[in-house]
């Protein structure tokens, strides 16, 4: 089970909420979100409610401002816990909606998408085993996105603005 608590201020003030499970709108509980706590996890923090809008990974840890988090505001408005994965993982990635194309498999960290597949834009993913944080760029930066297991049909099934994605990770890596 994780635990995060969100402070409306920087530096851990004023009003703070505790959460220890998913929360699809934390709109009722606080006004702006400046500053987080994050006592077990990793957990997914969304910009909007229902898990939509910019979507940032914290791991265990302090982030006294938004900048800590790589936040463009302060609206956080849904959490999810990313559970621990025990066993395989894999998926496959797609350089065409509806998992069409040519694939690759993965079943491990990738820095550097390109390098290994080479396509810059993925269409579509199949999430076989464990939990993964898609990066928008090379080297883990960027934009970022939690895929749990399951199918997407195309990306914007895990909620990103464009195809590219430039690494990825296993969210166990995180534990």
């Amino acid at each position: 089970m994780g635990k995060i608590t969100f402070y409306e201020d920087k530096n851990f003030q004023g009003r703070s909420y505790e959460c220890s499970s998913d929360c699809s709108d934390l709109h009722s509980y606080f006004n702006r979100c400046n500053s987080i706590r994050v006592e077990s996890g990793p957990w997914m923090i969304y910009e909007l409610p229902n898990y939509r809008g910019y979507q940032y990974f914290l791991k265990k840890g302090e982030y006294p401002d938004c900048q800590h988090w790589m936040g463009f505001n302060d609206s956080i408005r849904s959490c999810r816990v990313i559970p621990q994965h025990r066993g395989d993982y894999r998926l496959k990635m797609y350089e065409r909606e509806d998992f069409k194309g040519q694939l690759m498999e993965f079943t491990d960290d990738s820095s550097n998408i390109f390098d290994q597949f080479h396509y810059r834009d993925i269409h579509s993913c199949n999430v076989f085993d464990g939990h993964w944080i898609f990066y928008e760029e090379p080297n883990y930066r960027g934009r970022q996105y939690y895929l749990r297991p399951g199918e997407y049909r195309r990306y914007t099934d895990w909620g990103a603005v464009n195809s590219r994605v430039g690494s990825m990770r296993r969210a166990m890596d995180f534990y």
